[in-house]
């Protein structure tokens, strides 16, 4: 009878390990699935930026203090409701080129404003801003002349080159400029 329990025992034993060792391997493929889709829905949102609200979206003030870290400040715009994860922001700023030129300060952002734009404007670009440098003004040149009807006419050169003609009342005038 002894050899029948030790066969019992064993045959219970193999019948338990193979139960362990499937429920084993079962939460292993549940933890690589996990891991996988983690890392996955991090990289779709490091590379597939988004502004937290579509449209007009609303205006936020926002001090950025001296010596603040990529992530502290990326810790301060999520609490402003700017971004959605402190995370992605600070890989999107290391992998931006904005890496390592925000500046403190205080600035006024919109949660309309995808991560990139907000990168650029804490680092001052001047595209991202809005702001835009008057380029074009070194090729504007305006000149006031009198036609032969005696009628003051500015002739202004846009930065393509073309010509725009018009008399001092704003109507335009064809033709050659008495030149």
């Amino acid at each position: 009878m002894g050899n029948t329990r030790d066969q019992v025992g064993k045959a219970g034993l193999f019948v338990a390990g193979g139960i362990f060792r499937t429920a084993f391997y079962v939460c292993v493929a549940v933890l690589v699935f996990w891991i996988g889709k983690s890392a996955y829905q991090f990289g779709y949102n490091v590379f597939n930026q988004q502004a937290v609200s579509p449209g007009a979206g609303q205006e936020v003030t926002v001090v950025i203090p001296e010596g603040s870290s990529t992530y502290e400040v990326a810790k301060i715009l999520k609490s402003k409701g700017l971004i959605e994860d402190s995370l992605v922001f600070y890989a999107q700023e290391k992998l931006s080129t904005y890496k390592g030129k925000m500046k403190a300060g205080t600035y006024l952002l919109s949660t309309a404003y995808t991560p990139t734009r907000i990168m650029g404007i804490l680092a001052g670009d001047e595209e991202q801003t809005g702001v835009t440098q008057d380029t074009g003004a070194a090729d504007t040149a305006a000149d006031t002349q009198t036609t032969d009807a005696g009628t003051d006419v500015a002739d202004t050169q846009n930065a393509d080159g073309t010509a725009d003609t018009q008399a001092a009342d704003g109507a335009a005038v064809e033709g050659e400029s008495g030149q």
